[in-house]
């Protein structure tokens, strides 16, 4: 028990202020000592200390810690010979390969920023990310060529290196996909020639070894990590090297039952979302695990994936292990060598957590965490108490509170809903370029998170919404989330998600996205019945629009505010007369549906 250990910030008696101290684990310590040091010393301790063991394990080719730190050496020295400056930015647009893990050592050891961007973005999110961020170097794969090609004038970038899948495979795997991918293009191949434009296997050319000292870890950042842009335009977050180790120290004082050099995390979770390079690419290597990465993701590949590489840890996202559950899994398949399911990025329903853990025979621990904070605060213990729908307690040395939404400063009490602010060494130092943004998000030394929450008597703390998704329904304000837990319940619900809409007359009113479950059909005025049956009046979707598949990230995060503009441009040609026509049908349908119900008892 550590209930009386000192407040992170003041010094204080912990309790009742941090009620949480009590229920942490008894291996974890409320404070913890940590060292404040370049973030490549954990590659180099694990290639001092277990140069043999696997850093990276990817289809047929395994990567030592030792040859790790050695890539990354020589590629740094290649990036200051071809005239990196110390902080200047370099953009990494690479799905999960070898050469990802490779690359980002690599700019670390050169003394540069790293800056993850998603190779599924479009002209619009590039060329923004690439301008805030003053890239002018861009390591990405041959697949992304094409777009990236087309946007040179408006992307700015000097300096360009292109790999591919085959540059992460042994042989005689790498020939063979060659030899595929050179018969799909007809023979054609890349082009090298032009200014400018290099193959990333010229960064592990020749001998020269390089590793730039970090003097200022807490003042000197290693990334430029952008938001995700789900609730308006992305802003590069400022993380130094000290905000993401402190970061993985945190995580492996909770996660005390791992253990280092045994262990093996999947990789599924892409490293360019700051959930998966902290969990999947970072905390591996202060662990002297393996990582596995996993380019893209096949529900039916991912069971046999565990298996072959007997992964001990799983991090994911609420969307992938729903997914897993609605395959048709043989019995072959196990996850006995799984220690933790570690979910994160959006909230996991609750009936769906239950039933991971009956399926699979697995501890299922939520979390949270958001860029800004490099990204984990809170975890639910290892071993303690496990409460269904928490992200559990906030981590040592990381002080949270609920504060009332209007002003934000009043503290409020256990089971008062409010804004989540949070205060710890994995905190950004505030968003690139973006001074007002920083001082709206920092204030007082604490991050305004955004979110809605509450604690409860114990220090759990409970996720309710995002600030800016919630609704106000005649002057009530509403939590999409709460709507959202009663769709999931209905058998024939296979995915939903509720979303304040603009309305004519009404303001706002509350809309239902539902996807139904294979072979399942379901009509409106039964959605409407259900939710009236279980929320109160104002809290029950009036529309309801069936879809085959929601919006996403590539996290699984649902993407409301993409829902809602699409019903902004729905609306800007319908009349206040339509608006309110499809509302009556709605009621008229749910008022049949109730009708036959009672006739039918």
């Amino acid at each position: 028990m550590h209930n009386t250990a000192p407040s992170p910030s003041s010094g204080e008696p912990a309790a009742p202020r941090f009620p949480w101290l009590t229920f942490f684990d008894a291996e974890v310590p409320a404070r913890l000592k940590y060292r404040r040091t370049a973030l490549y010393t954990w590659l180099d301790e694990a290639a001092d200390q277990t140069p043999r063991l696997p850093a990276c394990l990817f289809v047929n080719r395994c990567i030592s810690h030792s040859r790790l730190r050695k890539d990354a050496e020589v590629i740094a020295a290649n990036l200051r010979a071809h005239g990196l400056q110390p902080g200047e930015r370099v953009g990494v647009m690479l799905p999960n390969l070898p050469q990802t893990v490779q690359i980002f050592w690599g700019i670390i050891k050169a003394g540069g920023v790293v800056t993850m961007i998603n190779p599924l973005y479009m002209e619009k999110e590039l060329v923004h990310q690439v301008r805030d961020a003053g890239v002018r170097r861009l390591v990405s794969i041959d697949l992304c060529r094409p777009k990236i090609e087309a946007l040179r004038d408006k992307l700015g970038i000097e300096h360009y290196y292109y790999t591919s899948v085959s540059d992460g495979l042994s042989f005689p795997l790498n020939w063979l996909h060659r030899l595929k991918t050179w018969r799909e293009n007809r023979g054609r191949k890349n082009n090298f020639s032009n200014k400018g434009v290099r193959p990333f296997f010229s960064l592990l050319s020749g001998g020269r070894r390089l590793s730039v000292p970090v003097a200022d870890p807490e003042g000197t950042p290693a990334m430029l990590q952008y938001t995700g842009g789900t609730t308006g335009i992305s802003k590069g977050v400022v993380l130094s090297h000290f905000n993401l180790g402190a970061n993985i120290q945190q995580i492996r004082a909770v996660l005390h039952e791992l253990e280092t050099g045994k262990e093996v995390i999947l990789g599924l979770l892409p490293y360019f979302h700051v959930y998966g390079l902290t969990t999947c690419l970072l905390l591996p290597t202060l662990l002297r695990a393996a990582t596995v990465p996993v380019p893209r993701y096949m529900p039916g590949e991912l069971l046999p994936t565990l298996e072959k590489y007997k992964a001990t840890v799983f991090p994911g996202a609420p969307s992938v292990y729903i997914s897993l559950l609605q395959q048709k899994r043989s019995k072959k398949h196990t996850l006995n060598s799984l220690k933790f399911c570690v979910s994160g990025s959006a909230p996991m329903p609750v009936e769906y957590i239950k039933k991971f853990e009956e399926e699979y025979k697995v501890r299922f621990i939520e979390g949270y965490g958001l860029s800004e904070a490099s990204p984990i605060t809170h975890l639910t213990p290892a071993k303690g108490i496990k409460k269904i729908g928490s992200i559990g307690l906030p981590f040592p040395d990381t002080e949270a509170m609920i504060v009332d939404m209007e002003v934000g400063q009043v503290p409020l009490p256990p089971g008062k809903v409010g804004e989540l602010v949070i205060s710890g060494p994995q905190v950004m130092s505030g968003y690139w370029n973006r001074p007002d943004e920083t001082a709206g998000a920092l204030r007082n030394g604490r991050l305004y998170t955004g979110d809605i929450a509450y604690m409860d008597e114990d220090g759990y703390f409970y996720i309710v919404d995002r600030k800016k998704d919630m609704i106000i329904v005649g002057g009530y304000n509403v939590a999409p989330r709460e709507i959202d837990e009663v769709l999931f319940e209905h058998p024939k619900v296979k995915e939903a998600v509720s979303v304040g809409v603009p309305h004519p007359t009404r303001g706002e009113i509350i809309k239902a996205y539902v996807v139904p479950r294979d072979g399942e059909t379901i009509e409106r005025s039964e959605i409407i019945a259900w939710c009236r049956a279980r929320l109160a009046g104002y809290k029950v979707p009036r529309q309801v629009e069936f879809r085959t598949e929601l919006p996403k990230t590539m996290v699984g995060k649902v993407l409301r505010r993409a829902l809602r503009a699409e019903e902004e441009e729905r609306n800007k040609g319908l009349s206040s007369e339509q608006a309110e026509a499809e509302m009556l049908e709605a009621e008229r349908e749910h008022t049949i549906h109730q009708s036959k119900s009672t006739l039918k008892s």
